[in-house]
């Protein structure tokens, strides 16, 4: 016999809202286990507890290992998972993350399948990436000339207020290492605001594919809201580990994006952000969500027969 027959029905676990939860934890060389509610880092110095809820999203890099007990907490608290190279500078999967709602993948396919309000939705990202400047009346083309004169500019000021040598951006995606240190500090620290604005896109339901201002990659969207904040988080990052004389600046420089992220309450922001240029209100939680049917002038539910009458099934 069911004891638990009669009695009332277990309350819903409250979760943390992706925007107040703390941006990534990355894990390398250690395997992800969990303890109740909580995943444990074990490696040869010891075991850590971080609470599972309150992650956004787990960066798994080299030699992790990680346990089916620990993916099910994960699962369960809505928690971003990505396979990530070292330092986090490759990304190679996710996870399926607590969005239920199809809502903000609906508003990127109306705003990006419509030339009007896709331009519109470009101009106001360029708005936000360089405010006091007037885009209203600008076209794509004008838009990416002025994006680039601009970053020359940030980079110039970046190098001066650092000290750290620049002539320009140069990388092969291929080959990490052939870059000189700040291009290799600048792949790493973009890669690692990559995998959390990743993160906060597929967390409210998002397509990380369905791009604005990029198109042809899987991660054209996650490039566009990225871009957002380059000039304050990760460029700055970038020259300030330069500049330091860390012996990895590829690597100091995850653990200073990493600071700048809790420091501007980025995620909260990104998820502003992505909710103000979808046309979205801030208001409804990412694991709501209903099934409907579509029809030429509305949605309907499911879970009724329309043959006849439409008489519930």
């Amino acid at each position: 016999m069911d004891s638990r027959a009669g009695s009332p029905p277990p309350e819903r676990v409250e979760l943390a809202r992706v925007s107040d939860r703390i941006s990534f934890l990355y894990a390398e060389h250690c395997t992800v286990h969990r303890s109740a509610n909580a995943l444990t880092l074990t490696d040869q110095r010891g075991v850590v507890h971080v609470p599972a809820a309150s992650l956004a999203v787990l960066l798994l890099g080299p030699g992790t290992r990680i346990t089916h007990s620990a993916m099910a907490v994960i699962g369960d608290c809505g928690v971003s998972v990505a396979w990530v190279g070292e330092a986090g500078v490759r990304y190679y999967a996710h996870g399926r993350p607590l969005a239920k709602s199809a809502r903000m993948a609906e508003a990127q396919a109306r705003i990006v399948t419509n030339q009007r309000s896709r331009l519109r939705c470009a101009r106001a990202m360029y708005e936000m990436r360089f405010p006091g400047e007037d885009f209203a009346t600008l076209s794509m083309h004008q838009l990416r000339g002025r994006e680039g004169a601009r970053m020359k500019r940030v980079y110039a000021v970046e190098s001066a207020r650092t000290g750290a040598d620049w002539s320009r951006r140069s990388y092969s995606p291929d080959d990490f290492e052939a870059g000189d240190d700040i291009n290799r500090a600048l792949t790493g620290a973009n890669a690692a605001l990559y995998g959390v604005v990743h993160a906060v896109i597929c967390s409210l339901g998002g397509v990380p594919a369905l791009g604005v201002v990029h198109s042809g990659t899987d991660r054209s969207f996650v490039y566009d809201i990225a871009d957002l904040y380059k000039a304050e988080i990760s460029i700055p990052a970038a020259f300030d580990a330069v500049a330091s004389d860390a012996v990895n600046p590829a690597n100091e420089v995850r653990r200073m994006v990493r600071d700048r992220i809790v420091e501007t309450k980025l995620i909260r922001r990104v998820v502003a952000d992505i909710h103000h240029l979808m046309g979205l209100e801030d208001d409804l939680e990412p694991d709501f969500g209903d099934l409907l049917l579509w029809s030429e002038l509305e949605a309907f539910p499911t879970g009724t027969n329309w043959d006849g009458h439409g008489v519930p099934a």
